[in-house]
């Protein structure tokens, strides 16, 4: 009598670092911006968040940072988990300390301090000791060569894409496990896009660090993306695996700008019908 072959025990899919679970947030007590978000970062995964200026974007890495109460918003509904831990009532500060760091939009370097000054802000939340300290620094200048160069020059001198690897450098400082990177092509030219594209595809690689990408470049952050979330007025219309949806042909003509050969006039793109068809 033969004995039954059981399957082998399937390993469990690993826990995301982040999980944004159907969220609402309000800003004046009034403002309805985000309207049930709900996305997922996987451990050592570069997400992509999509969408046009206003989608919601930057108000939904703000309630992961916990960054909205600065500007008279909430989150009034869902919850926001990191590393399967709830975390809305902590402060930014708590966050970093746990390995969550925002990159915000525009850069916003210290104008007055030097690029290494502002480098090392980036480290204050450590108790390491300096050792430490300046082998990261060596680390982020190892990355970033053009900053070594820069290291003595006011940071306000510097140029905006050199700026933008000044604030990536700066969220390195604190060793983090998940780094929200806000519009990071904004401003910049297309060769310098793909430079600081191709940093954090290799921060991603080398040091497993986690991004959560707000973009409305959509065809850069889809190529290195392993997974995208679209927006359109504070709600996910779309999501799924950053290859497919760069073939998807609403997006294709809608954010890639691109159509087949029934292509619309840009007269009859209207917005109700996107949503239509989405939903």
């Amino acid at each position: 009598m033969t004995q039954a072959v059981l399957p082998l025990a399937q390993p469990a899919p690993a826990e995301p670092i982040l999980r944004v679970n159907n969220i609402e947030v309000i800003y004046d007590h009034v403002i309805l911006v985000l309207k049930g978000v709900s996305l997922a970062v996987p451990e050592g995964g570069i997400v992509a968040l999509l969408g046009a200026n206003g989608a919601g974007k930057t108000t939904t890495l703000k309630a992961i940072s916990n960054l909205l109460r600065a500007e008279r918003g909430e989150v009034t509904k869902g919850s926001v988990e990191y590393q399967g831990r709830q975390v809305d009532a902590l402060t930014p500060n708590d966050l970093v300390k746990m390995g969550v760091v925002q990159v915000m939009e525009g850069r916003h370097c210290f104008g007055h301090l030097t690029v290494e000054e502002n480098l090392l802000t980036g480290a204050y939340t450590r108790r390491d000791g300096s050792a430490e300290i300046k082998k990261d620094l060596e680390m982020v200048y190892d990355y970033f060569p053009r900053l070594r160069e820069r290291r003595s020059s006011q940071a306000g001198y510097t140029s905006g894409g050199e700026q933008q690897m000044v604030a990536i450098g700066r969220a390195m400082m604190s060793r983090p496990k998940l780094i929200l990177l806000d519009e990071p092509s904004m401003g910049l030219a297309p060769q310098l896009v793909d430079e600081i594209f191709e940093i954090v595809h290799t921060l991603n690689q080398k040091e497993g660090v986690s991004f959560l990408l707000a973009e409305q470049n959509t065809m850069v952050a889809l190529r290195y993306a392993t997974f995208g979330y679209i927006l359109e007025n504070g709600r996910v219309v779309m999501e799924g695996e950053a290859g497919k949806l760069a073939e998807n042909d609403d997006v294709k003509e809608f954010y890639l700008g691109m159509a087949g050969e029934d292509r619309k006039s840009f007269r009859d793109v209207k917005h109700y019908r996107r949503r239509k068809r989405w939903l």
